[in-house]
């Protein structure tokens, strides 16, 4: 495993407790493609936890990170200790967390251009984007054509099609 970010503690993984009302479900593909994530590139944040009364670390940001910790069979995992006044402040963090991130989107015409500059041996399962689709056929022939890195992209969320 390795960490590429700072931390204040390594915990073993039994030792860590999810939050009771993180209301984030994590389908089994996406914790596969995480780990394989982690796997290259390494933790590059830490599990955001706070303390219990009782002491017990409590996930408040990292639910599917230590998930796929776990598969990948680490025992620990790094973490950031962060205190919440109340538990009103601690449940709008741990939702709001999950649901800003959907409020994005990823311009997969770009994405597709980029990717030609990558070289024919990046994996692009290391992009994390789901049905990702890369059609080089017409890239080849615009680029023998014109010279330029256009071609078709498809979009894996919506279906949409179109050239870059």
């Amino acid at each position: 495993m390795k960490i590429h970010c700072k931390y204040d503690e390594l915990i073993p993984v039994e030792n860590l407790r999810p939050y009771d009302k993180n209301r984030n479900n994590h389908p089994e593909e996406q914790i596969e493609r995480l780990a394989k994530l982690l796997r290259y590139q390494g933790i590059r944040a830490p599990l955001v936890v706070t303390k219990t009364q009782g002491g017990v670390p409590i996930i408040a940001k990292g639910h599917g990170t230590l998930a796929a910790i776990k598969l990948n069979g680490w025992n620990k995992a790094p973490v950031v200790y962060q205190e919440f006044e109340n538990e009103e402040q601690l449940y709008s963090y741990v939702q709001s967390d999950n649901a800003i991130s959907a409020w994005s989107d990823l311009d997969f015409e770009a994405i597709n251009i980029d990717l030609v500059d990558l070289g024919p041996d990046f994996d692009i399962d290391h992009l994390g984007i789901k049905d990702f689709v890369l059609d080089m056929s017409e890239k080849e022939e615009d680029q023998q054509e014109s010279g330029s890195k256009k071609g078709k992209f498809k979009c894996p969320e919506c279906g949409y099609e179109g050239k870059s």
